[in-house]
């Protein structure tokens, strides 16, 4: 069994979460049911972006990397104050910890400046929120990462990141790939309707 820690810190984009959790939790129950997806949160209730309210699993200071085989994090905006916990140096140093023992970590959309932050994109490829005049790809460069600004998602060994939201279930559905396999994958893509 894969376990996948899916990191909420406050201030997420609910959209941005679900597609780990729906792409990963049909595949336990209508896949190959080797996937086990965990909600840690950084507080006991979280307001996602548009300030629907979440109650994760398990709580950052109750886990380890040890814990878990992959760690998948949404993005979330600045507005809502998803930088005030993405940024805090438990989430940094788990960050650190998985990329250590050389887990895959995927993100989506502005996550990826978790990862920049935490230092593990120094001179690694990546890309982040590619809108906005390149504000946020601007920012993933200031923190070491060679950005990629036209790929939709960028691979680095064990790192995957993304330009938009609108790469989620693309993010999600590589995940499940690299955790089961192709054929499993795309019975999964195919029972939810992607693929006929």
């Amino acid at each position: 069994m894969k376990r996948i820690c899916l990191l909420l810190p406050n201030g997420f984009e609910a959209i941005e979460a679900s597609v780990f959790t729906d792409v990963l939790g049909w595949n336990q129950l209508e896949g190959d049911g080797t996937t086990e997806l965990i909600t840690v949160g950084t507080r006991d209730t979280l307001a996602c972006t548009w300030n629907f309210k979440v109650t994760p699993e398990l709580l950052i200071n109750n886990i380890s990397a040890n814990d878990f085989d992959v760690l998948a994090l949404p993005g979330g905006f600045e507005e809502a104050g998803f930088f005030e916990d993405a940024f805090r140096e438990d989430v940094l140093e788990l960050v650190r910890e998985f990329n250590r023992q050389g887990k895959i970590i995927a993100t989506i959309c502005l996550a990826a400046l978790i990862l920049g932050k935490s230092g593990v994109l120094e001179g690694r490829n990546a890309t982040t929120y590619n809108l906005s005049n390149g504000k946020r790809q601007a920012q993933l460069a200031e923190m070491g990462a060679k950005v990629i600004p036209d790929q939709p998602i960028v691979i680095d060994g064990n790192l995957i990141t993304s330009y938009s939201p609108s790469m989620g279930f693309d993010v999600a559905f590589l995940l499940l790939e690299k955790l089961t396999s192709k054929a499993n994958t795309n019975k999964v893509k195919r029972l939810m309707g992607f693929v006929s």
